[in-house]
């Protein structure tokens, strides 16, 4: 490819067909954007406590050529998702709406072998092998489930504990007394001997 050409500009298709056998085996850039509903997101929606009306992710991907010293020009491809969805609240156990926002940059190589090479301590982008039917609906949802909290929680101060997980409110007493030094009992011991 001569790195001069300018290279064709392709709107991707919103159509959850188109997104799933995107050539990124072609020598041209993409653009698109849209919306993607909860419906769209089959693994993402398993992870909901809840789907409300309107819940999803809209999405902006970009690709373009970047040069590369000593080989021919890479293919970068920047996503965005924001979105929400509906987890349990780990302290309550009631439902919570958690905001998702996520900017990803992906380098797109040749082969299995080229995305095990490339380099680990490059924390900014990662490698994605470019077929000629590329999922793209498949990536945007890893990149979702990747993105969600390992313990949502609603805000700090905005929920109550859930008392079955804690014991009773009688219990709290007990609990927020400073335990006895397990070390007095050996001193004890010491002394009687």
């Amino acid at each position: 490819m001569n790195r001069n050409q300018v290279l064709p500009q392709v709107e991707l298709s919103a159509d959850l067909g188109a997104l799933r056998k995107v050539d990124f085996c072609a020598h041209q850039a993409y653009q698109g954007h849209g919306f993607l509903s909860m419906n769209d997101l089959p693994r993402v929606a398993s992870e909901a406590s809840k789907v409300g009306e309107g819940d999803g992710f809209r999405w902006k991907l970009e690709t373009h050529f970047e040069a590369s010293p000593g080989s021919e020009p890479r293919q970068i491809m920047n996503l965005e998702l924001q979105g929400q969805i509906h987890l349990v609240c780990q302290r309550c156990l009631k439902d919570c709406s958690v905001g998702l926002m996520e900017k990803r940059r992906f380098t797109l190589v040749a082969s299995e072998d080229e995305a095990d090479a490339f380099p680990m301590e490059d924390d900014r982008q990662e490698p994605l092998v470019a077929t000629q039917q590329f999922d793209v609906l498949e990536t945007m949802e890893d990149e979702i489930l990747l993105s969600l909290p390992l313990i949502p929680k609603h805000p700090e101060g905005t929920c109550q504990s859930h008392s079955s997980s804690f014991g009773s409110e009688g219990d709290e007493t007990q609990v927020s007394e400073k335990p006895e030094n397990p070390f007095n009992i050996l001193k004890n011991m010491k002394k009687t001997s």
